[in-house]
Formats: structure tokens, sequence, C-alpha cells
């Protein structure tokens, strides 16, 4: 029941990932950091099981940081991502498979903004946007109508809360709450989180 949006643009790429975390049909918080830094232009959202999306982005994580330290230089988004993805596939083959979604987004410095789609099965696939859970049925079709490569940051910012507004006016399923980072040439940056509070103030004050 978790959605997780990304979004790529000509010089950055937006990642928005719910903060809800549930058991059964408990809402146990709100407040759920599911998107993880793994170096300094890229980061990892991940959904699925709780104590499997924990571990594995963790353990993804060490592992490319091990990389930087031994080798002096970080891998490409692309390098990161084909490097998950055959854990994933690794992983799946054994009697402890991770059950877990991935969206990875980083900057590389030689192909720009990147966004990679990466699902339990260990496929992947470099996507201009891409949506896991079940708000994604709602996303995409806005993301398709509306997504341009040279949007600015206000726009980008502005189509992600069109797809969050889609998801809690159409999605039985609670989540009031989306972290949103974007990631730049400059690193990776925090933008205000998506709120239904707030969605629903804007929406007042428009009348």
């Amino acid at each position: 029941m978790e959605c997780l949006i990304g979004i790529q643009f000509r010089d950055f790429v937006l990642v928005a990932a719910d903060m809800t975390t549930a058991q059964s049909i408990m809402v146990m918080k709100t407040d759920e950091h599911k998107i993880h830094k793994i170096s300094d232009k890229l980061v990892m959202a991940v959904s699925g099981e709780q104590g499997d999306a924990t571990q594995f982005s963790e353990f993804i994580g060490k592992n490319i940081q091990l990389y930087k330290m031994r080798n002096g230089y970080e891998l490409s988004p692309k390098a990161a991502a084909t490097f998950t993805r055959r854990k994933l596939a690794d992983y799946l083959r054994s009697r402890t498979p991770y059950h877990v979604n991935l969206l990875m987004a980083g900057y590389d410095d030689e192909t720009g903004p990147e966004l990679f789609f990466i699902d339990y099965l260990a496929s992947c696939v470099k996507a201009p946007y891409a949506c896991h859970g079940y708000g994604g049925f709602f996303s995409l079709t806005i993301l398709d109508r509306y997504h341009r490569y040279d949007m600015n940051e206000e726009q980008a910012y502005d189509l992600l809360k069109k797809c969050v507004s889609e998801v809690h006016k159409r999605l039985i399923v609670n989540l009031p709450n989306f972290k949103v980072q974007k990631i730049t040439k400059d690193g990776i940056v925090n933008l205000p989180p998506v709120t239904a509070q707030d969605l629903a103030v804007e929406r007042a004050a428009r009348g």
C-alpha cells in the first residue's frame, strides 16, 4: 500500500515517497523516511516489507560507500543501479529473497540526471518517470500527460503535487504525507513535504 514517485528532468530528478508505515489495518507512523542517501548525488527510494526495506537499503548504501573508499571515486547512478539489480537477482535465487521495490535516482557528471526503476524480481530499466505501489496507477497517467523534460523546479514540484493530490483523491488507503528530494549536479536537496493538509489549504485558497 506504499507509493514511490520519481520524475527525471533536464537538470535534476525529483523523488517522492509516502511516509506511512502500516501493519495490517493499523497505521504505525506517518513520518517514516523511505528515501535513503546512497552517495553525494545518489538516492534510493525503497518500499516493500519493512525489515527487508531497511536492511537492503543499508546493505546497498554501505557497499557503495565501501567501493568509494577502496577505489577513490563514487559509482555512477547506472553502475549503482546495475550493482543493486545484481544483488537483488542473487538473493532472489537464494533462500532469503528481499521483497523490495526501488527507485534509484542520481546525477552523473557526464550524462546528467538519471532515474532507474527496479522491482523485487530484479527488473531494472532507465525511465523518464516511474512509480511503485497502487498510487502509481493514478500518477503515471498524469505524468504521461503533463511531463516535460524542460520543466523548471517550480513546475516540476507542481506536477508532483498533482500526482500526490490524485493519490489522495482516488486511493482508498490513506497516505497523507510525502517526503520529496531533488538531486542535481550540486547534490541532494530536501524540498518541502507534500501533505494532505497543505494541499487542502491550497484548494481552499483557490476557492
